[in-house]
């Protein structure tokens, strides 16, 4: 690669993360201020969708960052991992009422998202019905226009 190449390069990826982490920070400082409890990361994650989401920071500007955090996500989420397991006692202890946590939270999600999938289809989807109706209507029409041209 050519010196330019290189400098375009690290500028891309050095602009991406400036952003993400300019969002973090606003997103921390934010969070300190409001009058309830939120984590300031999803604060920073908010503000960088409505950037986003209104164009006032393009998209090509964080997509080199966002494909190398997304490519190494599992590398990420090791020392997590790691650090649950100095609280084993405790999680052991409680195995039980945490499985149901999760098993009762998993079904209501998948629930909610049937539901409001079925709303938004059921609005949004003609029933075949009403195609058929439809279908009828617009051959009984287009048969009494050509009928209004015979006569």
């Amino acid at each position: 690669m050519k010196p330019k190449q290189i400098a375009e390069t690290g500028w891309r990826y050095l602009r991406a993360f400036l952003i993400l982490y300019l969002c973090l920070f606003a997103g921390n400082i934010i969070a300190v201020l409001l009058p309830f409890s939120v984590p300031g990361s999803i604060v920073g994650m908010l503000l960088l969708f409505v950037l986003l989401a209104l164009q006032i920071v393009p998209a090509h500007w964080v997509q080199p960052g966002c494909t190398l955090l997304m490519k190494n996500m599992t590398m990420l989420f090791l020392p997590i991992g790691i650090g649950v397991m100095n609280y084993y006692d405790t999680l052991s202890a409680q195995l039980l009422p945490i499985l149901v946590a999760c098993v009762v939270s998993t079904f209501i999600a998948m629930c909610a998202v049937a539901l409001s999938s079925e709303f938004i289809h059921r609005r949004h989807v003609p029933v075949p019905e009403q195609q058929e109706a439809d279908a009828v209507a617009a051959v009984t029409e287009k048969n009494e226009q050509q009928e209004k041209r015979k006569c």
